[in-house]
């Protein structure tokens, strides 16, 4: 029998080893799995895996637009959400559709399980809990990574999706955890690692708020708040009859004077306050105690208390994040009508983390100093799950991608949110949790979450991540959509008694004379479905492509106007600049924008006229430069 070395460490062999199971993990393991790649996901927990240790949903505001282009790719967060949420509710539908976001409570456990058994049940895909410590990087370039229990893993590329659990503490009052959130186990290593190899680490922070146990709250005081009555699933692939189920309400309270007067009282026990939290904090989600110091004209604030799950009592205060002491939390969580006699199940806290400046990162999410890493997520700088997830999946196409020797997919910000997140974050430098934002996008008219599927799929059926029927699927949606625009603008419309009595049934002006049906549908007050009893040959068709006809046809001035933008916008974008210029050598640069090129190295004009400190007139000076071809004769 041959004798057990137990100074003889684990040592196996991968294409690529992505570290950490959180949004982003999942979607670059899936992903690189999916497209052949013999994959390992680490993460430092089996129970952390896309767990949600803030909000317990997904989408919302610009997020539903990455969930659905996660999805459009080949993703899996819209499918997982479809299967485990337990409200869902469309957002904005007073407003126009460019900013309509599709918003699900989710059942957290659940999602996270379902997840989970998504992962085991891939082939090529491999999950470990173990903590990575160390990245093997050898002449520039990773080989593998090894992990606390000292074993040793070689591949060809590392995707890096820590989220915020790097060298994390949780801190509330003089409370000080050196854990990751939900008091699961930090990284304590890796940062290590990363410095030792040159790379920029940054400090950031974010936080959550207590979880209530629902049997001491009086719903009673709060508004309900209800889903949708018809539901649109995430995922295109979804069977919308299939998610028409029976909805849990959340609610909506307030906090008042005494809420804030208790917070300022005790601002100096707020480790955010008292110098105590290092990191940077996100601005578009500020902690309560944030809110009441900076909104001192408002007397009170909003306050979502939304279910956890099906299977537990603990309701999640949305909007009232904070790191107050625990008894300061009590005395202030009970000033909020209905929380009276609330009883804290999980205090909130906030969170410290490393993460890296995303500038570091070519748009393919690689690192421009080490061949084969890749990076996505909060490590990022970003915040969110979204944003996370959008990242995830396009890390783990790009390194399946530089492993199958093919060029990088590059998203563009004309057509998608994942194309904005990417640019702003590589480009942008980013000094506190990146939020996406409808605002971010100059298009968004163009890049609505509704036609996602139109303007993605194609993209991830040639990756590889979306088979040959859902591609085909799409096709046809969109020739039917196109047909019917043409049929609905080629349809007169008569002054007959039948129509002026729809229109007027609308609340719209009879008419004097005959009108094409496109010319109708533009009136703000009607819309395709409203004048389908005056549409005599109206095919039978999806609600998806009708919902596309209405659109296409109500906005088409601005539609155009948006698509003529984009064509200028990708003149900057086809300027390509090469990756051997030298900055220095362009005497006409302002020094500002030398340093900020030369550091910055962006791959196009388009690109560079983004970034800070670069004005209109240094992208003249390095136009001229590049046409002169002047970097040709210094190299």
């Amino acid at each position: 029998m041959q004798e057990f070395d137990e100074k003889k460490y684990v040592e196996e062999t991968y294409d690529v080893v992505v570290v950490g199971a959180g949004h982003a993990g999942c979607e670059a393991g899936l992903a690189s799995a999916r497209l052949g790649m013999n994959t390992i996901i680490f993460t430092v927990s089996l129970d952390s895996i896309a767990m949600m240790p803030c909000n317990p949903n997904i989408g919302g505001t610009s997020k539903g637009h990455l969930v659905r282009e996660v999805d459009a790719l080949g993703g899996e967060m819209g499918k997982n959400i479809d299967k485990t949420f337990i409200q869902s509710k469309m957002l904005n539908k007073s407003k126009g559709p460019a900013v309509h976001s599709l918003r699900a409570q989710a059942d957290k456990a659940m999602y996270s399980l379902e997840m989970r058994k998504t992962l085991q049940s891939q082939e090529n895909l491999t999950i470990r809990q173990a903590e990575v410590t160390e990245l093997i990087i050898n002449n520039g370039k990773v080989e593998g990574v090894k992990t606390y229990s000292g074993g040793t893993y070689h591949c060809k590329n590392v995707i890096l999706c820590t989220g915020t659990y790097l060298a994390a503490r949780c801190l509330y009052g003089d409370v000080i955890e050196h854990t990751g959130p939900n008091g699961l186990k930090s990284a304590n290593y890796l940062s290590k690692s990363l410095t030792d190899n040159n790379v920029d680490i940054l400090r950031f922070k974010t936080g959550t708020p207590a979880r209530i146990d629902g049997n001491t709250i009086d719903y009673s005081k709060m508004e309900e708040q209800f889903g949708d009555d018809t539901i649109i699933p995430f995922s295109f692939t979804t069977d919308p009859d299939l998610v028409q189920k029976e909805q849990v309400s959340c609610y909506l309270t307030y906090t008042n004077e005494k809420t804030h007067e208790i917070i300022r009282n005790n601002l100096d026990k707020s480790p955010i306050y008292a110098g105590i939290i290092e990191g940077t904090g996100p601005r578009y989600c500020p902690s309560i105690e944030d809110k009441v110091v900076k909104f001192t004209d408002k007397s009170r604030h909003q306050l979502f208390v939304e279910p956890e799950g099906l299977y537990t009592n603990e309701m999640y205060i949305g909007g009232m994040s904070s790191s107050m002491p625990e008894s300061v939390q009590y005395e202030m969580y009970r000033t909020v009508p209905g929380l009276e006699n609330a009883k804290i199940v999980r205090n909130a806290y906030a969170i410290e983390y490393d993460c890296i400046k995303a500038t570091q990162l070519k748009p393919s999410l690689e690192f421009k100093n080490i061949e084969g890493l890749f990076a996505a997520g909060q490590f990022n700088g970003s915040s969110g799950y979204e944003e996370a997830a959008a990242q995830g999946i396009m890390a783990g196409i790009n390194s399946a991608r530089k492993l199958q020797n093919k060029d990088p997919l590059i998203l563009n910000r004309s057509e998608s949110y994942i194309g904005v997140l990417i640019d702003d974050l590589v480009t942008k430098e980013t000094k506190e949790p990146y939020r996406m934002m409808t605002s971010r996008a100059e298009y968004r008219l163009l890049l609505r979450q509704d036609n996602a599927d139109l303007r993605l799929t194609r993209i991830g059926y040639e990756v590889g991540l979306i088979d040959e029927e859902r591609y085909k699927k799409v096709c046809n949606k969109e020739k039917l959509i196109l047909e019917e625009i043409e049929r609905v603008k080629n349809v007169n419309i008569g002054a007959n008694k039948k129509v002026q009595d729809c229109l007027i049934k609308n609340e719209s002006i009879p008419l004097n004379c005959g009108v094409k049906l496109s010319d109708l549908i533009r009136r703000p007050e009607l819309d395709y479905e409203k004048l389908a009893e005056i549409d005599e040959d109206r095919p039978s068709l999806p609600s998806d492509v009708r919902e596309q006809v209405n659109i296409n046809i109500k906005y088409e001035g601005y539609i155009e106007r948006q698509i003529k933008q984009v064509e200028e916008f990708k003149k900057l974008e086809s300027k390509l600049i090469p990756e051997s210029i030298n900055y220095e050598d362009v005497n006409s640069l302002r020094l500002e924008a030398r340093q900020k090129l030369q550091e910055l190295r962006p791959r196009s004009i388009g690109q560079a006229s983004r970034i800070s400190g670069v004005s209109p007139a240094d992208i003249s000076v390095l136009l001229v430069y590049l046409e002169q071809g002047k970097y040709l004769n210094n190299n």
